[in-house]
């Protein structure tokens, strides 16, 4: 094997003679790519009788056995162009040595392992739909009266609830004998990984910038932890499932509806890091319905409080909450100053007060009470907020950084949520203009 074709860890991996393998792995770090090498210098050393490779997608095992027949030919293997068999009824690619022995890509089918014996390679196997069928079946192929063959598990993360999972941490604590690698995106570029891409030697500083560059690109803090960094993100531990979300949202619900509505607003206030948003909502009989958000990002405080301002007044909002805590308190301040304490909410964030608007949030999801609009950045911004335990014991509910949020949105939908479940405004300010109006003064320009 020549050190010029693999990075450090892939070489690490493909040395590595354990007859159990298993690796947690970055998205694009080229495992496959090694994999392809290992399986192809068994055959052609004749280690074992056949590979069987599954992938959980079909684009995976085509680009493997790309991979495989173009090893073949620097390793002058003599073999069969890559050719199609019925296995299961379901059609396999193969490539199949002058030597007798083959490497066969499968699909995920747990049946297609059955009566087969030899290597087994489990590609991305978290993300296989069947993986506790999947392995039921292809353990067994492993050993037979020919001998005991290699079994590869190679995947990203896919959460906690998998059989990956499950393996992987058995193996990290000793209760299987398996042999565990590990690249992170931050692994790889250190090892190279960069370097392969630009065609030379990269600067330290060239490498941090392009993986903040990748990191930002990325657009969800979740989304890099596991398919970069190797971190679970289980679904089962976010406060809003997606299935909880997409169940709410409308696309159709954003406009005005004057003079008979009633309108509440929450506003989560930021400046350099976070955004400030403004959500508002009107309350009808048996829904709190989303009409407008309003994100505001590096705009100046006394800008910010003009419009909200005007939106205050355009919509003749019943009653509006607003995030006082750090930076939050002086616009919250002034906010009240300009229309009345009656009116404008400060609310605190303190650890309890959180927990309230959270647990209120996910009642109004869960009980259909609350219509949100179809938006790639609310939805991941609802999902990202996680449910976490403090050393004392205590709930804490916080989410990392995406796209400029730290779950800002969340924050001021559960204000204007408890906006409308407090609403004490008198009723003077309740009266409406009796003209229709699809567009509001303070918009203008924005």
């Amino acid at each position: 094997m020549s050190n010029g074709l693999f990075l450090p860890y892939q070489r690490d991996w493909i040395n590595d003679r354990s007859r159990f393998k298993i690796i947690e792995k970055s998205r694009r770090t080229g495992m496959t790519f090694a994999q392809s090498w290992e399986d192809v210098e068994d055959c052609l050393k004749k280690r074992v009788p056949a590979v069987w490779f599954s992938s959980s997608d079909e684009s995976a095992a085509k680009e493997y056995m790309e991979y495989c027949q173009n090893w073949a030919k620097v390793l002058n293997m003599a073999a069969e162009p890559l050719g199609q068999e019925i296995i299961e009824k379901e059609t396999v690619t193969t490539l199949k040595f002058k030597n007798g022995t083959k490497i066969v890509a499968l699909s995920s089918n747990p049946k297609a392992f059955r009566s087969k014996g030899g290597k087994v390679v489990l590609d991305e196997f978290a993300f296989h739909d069947k993986a506790n069928e999947l392995y039921k079946a292809a353990k067994p192929s492993i050993t037979s009266m020919k001998g005991l063959f290699p079994l590869r598990v190679i995947s990203t993360h896919n959460g906690k609830n998998c059989r990956y999972f499950e393996f992987l941490d058995q193996a990290k604590k000793g209760k299987i004998p398996w042999s565990v690698h590990y690249v992170d995106i931050y692994k790889a570029v250190d090892q190279g990984y960069l370097d392969k891409i630009y065609g030379r030697t990269t600067t330290r500083e060239e490498k941090d910038q392009w993986l903040a560059e990748e990191k930002a690109a990325t657009g969800d803090d979740l989304v890099w932890q596991q398919e970069y960094c190797c971190i679970p993100v289980d679904e089962s531990t976010a406060f809003l499932t997606y299935d909880l979300i997409k169940a709410c949202e409308d696309d159709s619900i954003l406009y005005f509806t004057f003079p008979e509505s009633a309108y509440f607003m929450g506003i989560d206030i930021g400046r350099e890091k976070d955004l400030t948003v403004v959500w508002i909502v009107e309350k009808t009989a048996t829904q709190k319905i989303t009409r407008y958000v309003l994100e505001l990002k590096k705009t100046a405080y006394s800008e910010q409080l003009d419009i909200i301002s005007d939106l205050i007044d355009e919509t003749k909002a019943r009653r509006v909450c607003v995030d006082a805590s750090g930076i939050g308190d002086m616009p919250a301040e002034t906010l009240q100053e300009r229309h009345g304490r009656y009116k404008v909410e400060k609310v605190k964030f303190t650890n309890p007060i959180k927990e309230e608007l959270a647990v209120n949030v996910k009642i109004h999801f869960e009980d259909r009470l609350v219509l949100i609009p179809q938006s790639e950045e609310i939805r991941r911004d609802l999902h990202s907020i996680r449910k976490l335990s403090t050393s004392a014991g205590n709930s804490r509910y916080d989410a990392g950084r995406s796209n400029g949020s730290h779950a800002d949105r969340f924050w001021a939908l559960a204000l204007a949520l408890h906006a409308c479940d407090n609403d004490q405004a008198p009723l003077i300010e309740c009266i409406f203009s009796a003209n229709p109006r699809k567009m509001m003064r303070a918009l203008d320009g924005f």
